[in-house]
Formats: C-alpha cells, structure tokens, sequence
C-alpha cells in the first residue's frame, strides 16, 4: 500500500537560506556534541562511538549479524566491521557461525562486553538530560514527537522515490 508523499512545507526559501537556521544542520550540531559527551563519559571503559553504539544494540537484540547490525544503525559495513572487530579483540564480544546455515556468523556478547553494554544507558541518558537542561517534560515530548514526524516524512519520502524509481534489469535480460 502506497502512501502519499507528505506535501512539503515552505518555510526554507533558497534566497534566504542559512545553515544557521537550518534544522539539517543544528540536528547534526546537536548529534554532534551528544556523541562527544557521550565519547568522553564511555572512553574509561576504552570505548568510542563506533564501538559502544553495536555493544548496546546487541545487548537489546541477542539475535544479529553483522550486516543486518550495520543496516539498522546506519553505519558503513566496513565499519561495523572494523568495530566488531576491536571489540572481539577486547573480549566483548565474539563470532559464532550459524549451525543452521553456515554462511551466517551470529554475534554474541561474552559477559565482560555485556556488563558494560549495561553501561551505555547510565552514560547516554546523563549526556541527553545535559543537552536538554532548561526543557520541560512537555518541551522534551514535543521534540520527540516532532523528530518522530520528520522521520516518518522521510520514510514516505524514500518510499515515493523507490515506487517511482524505473525497475533495474535483470542480469538476465
């Protein structure tokens, strides 16, 4: 079921754009500095970004690979491999091929890597209740719910442009 595109809103005007006030780039500040606290907060444990965000989605989703780990956070295959990497080499984490079809490697928390996957909570939430001092509850749920909005919007956005995307041929035509 196709849903419509949402109708694009008006506020950016290209004559007068500004990074300054542009939601890309103060959501990308924002982001930013977020990972930089929360860099700083997770580095006792000797861990950067790249390394705690895969440890704690593991520790929520038991059951991942590698590809489908760097497909739900967005991060280049690569990457999230070179992560995986440093963090089997920490004792973290560790490989294990599927018994049930062998070209599979399941990744699994050793039990130091879950103890500090456990951490990453404590770590992300003092650095988000920092970048939100001065908000009310209500201010904070409203930001949620609007950054909610935008994703949703680009969701429908991707799936305009893939429905109108002409088919890709086939290897064997």
């Amino acid at each position: 079921m196709n849903r419509p595109s949402p109708t694009p809103s008006d506020y950016y005007q290209a004559g007068v754009y500004t990074p300054d006030e542009s939601a890309a780039f103060l959501m990308r500040r924002v982001l930013s500095s977020i990972l930089q606290q929360a860099d700083a907060e997770l580095s006792v444990h000797d861990l950067t970004y790249v390394q705690w965000l895969p440890l704690y989605k593991l520790l929520l989703c038991s059951d991942a690979t590698s590809a489908g780990l760097a497909r739900d956070l967005g991060i280049d295959p690569g990457a999230i491999t070179r992560a995986l990497d440093r963090l089997e080499a920490k004792g973290m984490l560790r490989r294990e091929r599927s018994t049930a079809d062998r070209r599979v490697v399941h990744l699994v928390l050793t039990d130091e890597g879950r103890a500090i996957a456990a951490k990453v909570p404590q770590a992300l939430t003092s650095v988000l209740n920092a970048h939100l001092s001065g908000f009310s509850h209500d201010e904070c749920r409203l930001l949620i719910d609007m950054l909610r909005r935008m994703v949703l919007n680009g969701e429908a956005l991707r799936a305009a442009q893939a429905a109108d995307a002409p088919a890709k041929p086939s290897a064997q035509s």
